[in-house]
């Protein structure tokens, strides 16, 4: 376990396409320097993983999670700033000293190999003996004993005979036999199909928690956030926005960029945005966020302070949930309630808003609550 320290952290990236024959024979594109010219930069970026924690890296692609991931593991330079395990500078420690456990995409498993010599691969390139022989016995039992029975039909497998969902446990093996002090994940479950997937980032999220160990995780899921992380990272071309658990970062949104990236449910927008001045004159100068399922709706509008039309209605019987769609003015909103069946199109309601957020209308930053 370590706690891991990225210190004024800043690496500048290209705009232009990589050169198409430079992909073909895998050659490097050149890293471009100047700050005008670069698709996004990491600029004198500063971040704590906590010791034994599961951190999750959340943002769209080409936003600088993967770049993160490799700045911490040594994969890459940063062009300033250092990399800290447990206080220590990792500037001239290489990748393979870090002591740690990587799962990309790919697995990287030998293909000639067995489950089982892929599982012990950081002791079977060592000079053989007695020490080094009980060492591994001790490894490998101690990876045994936490990665349970559904390894042990899979040792005499070469990867070609391996699922996806297979060669992942495979390569979390082998991470667990180095005795890491860091797990390095990108994406491990991009190639898995959906069924897979949520088997298997539920039985990850228990492994990690029993092991007990520091984690780096890569991913635009925001389910496989909800479910893996105990602190997230919600980034935008090279920049932190916001970390916290996901609960804080859902309830509390530091900027209408968060706000609009974290969404519970892919039936309605993340959250809903309007002028100020339609909710009070003294928020003129502010955009309000309300979240749908923060929209309580009723028929009676006399009283009524805020009031809408419907102009869409969609039971989702499978999660019990009406989502309206409405008219408020020139704003559309939507808003999600226990299912009714008491609604028609073009009907006047009144609304209530539960809870809702306050955002500067130039910067886009969350207004504290009072």
């Amino acid at each position: 376990m370590a706690k891991i320290e990225l210190i004024d952290i800043s690496k500048h990236f290209k705009t232009k396409p990589p050169n198409l024959i430079k992909t073909l024979f895998n050659v490097q594109p050149e890293i471009n320097n100047d700050p005008k010219k670069t698709s996004f930069l990491i600029k004198n970026l500063n971040l704590t993983l906590p010791d034994g924690k599961i951190f999750v890296f959340l943002g769209p692609s080409g936003c600088g999670k993967t770049t993160l991931l490799r700045i911490i593991a040594g994969l890459e330079k940063p062009e300033s700033g250092r990399v800290r395990y447990d206080g220590v500078n990792m500037e001239n420690i290489s990748p393979g000293d870090r002591k740690i456990g990587m799962v990309f995409q790919n697995y990287a498993l030998y293909p000639n190999y067995d489950a089982k010599k892929n599982i012990m691969g950081n002791f079977i390139f060592k000079q053989n003996t007695p020490e080094l022989n009980e060492e591994a016995k001790a490894a490998y039992q101690r990876t045994s004993d936490l990665m349970g029975v559904d390894i042990d039909h899979l040792l005499k497998r070469t990867p070609r005979n391996l699922s996806g969902g297979e060669k992942q446990r495979v390569a979390i093996a082998r991470c667990i036999t180095r005795n890491p002090v860091l797990f390095i994940m990108d994406e491990p479950f991009s190639s898995l199909d959906q069924k897979l997937r949520d088997k298997y980032r539920v039985n990850l999220r228990t492994l990690l928690k029993k092991f007990n160990i520091t984690t780096a995780y890569v991913t635009h899921d925001q389910l496989e956030a909800q479910i893996l992380a105990d602190l997230v990272a919600v980034m935008s071309r090279g920049k932190i926005e916001q970390v916290g658990t996901y609960e804080d970062i859902y309830y509390y949104p530091k900027s209408i960029y968060v706000a609009e990236f974290l969404n519970l449910d892919s039936y309605t927008p993340a959250i809903n945005l309007i002028a100020g001045h339609h909710i009070s004159s003294e928020y003129k100068n502010m955009t309000i966020g309300i979240r749908s399922e923060e929209i309580e709706v009723f028929k009676k509008i006399k009283s009524a302070k805020f009031k809408a039309k419907i102009v869409g209605i969609d039971n989702i019987k499978l999660k019990k949930v009406t989502i309206l769609r409405l008219k408020m003015g020139e704003n559309e909103l939507y808003a999600t309630l226990p299912i009714r069946d008491d609604f028609s199109i073009n009907d006047e309601i009144g609304l209530h808003f539960k809870k809702y957020h306050l955002f500067d209308k130039k910067s886009g930053l969350r207004i504290p609550d009072d």
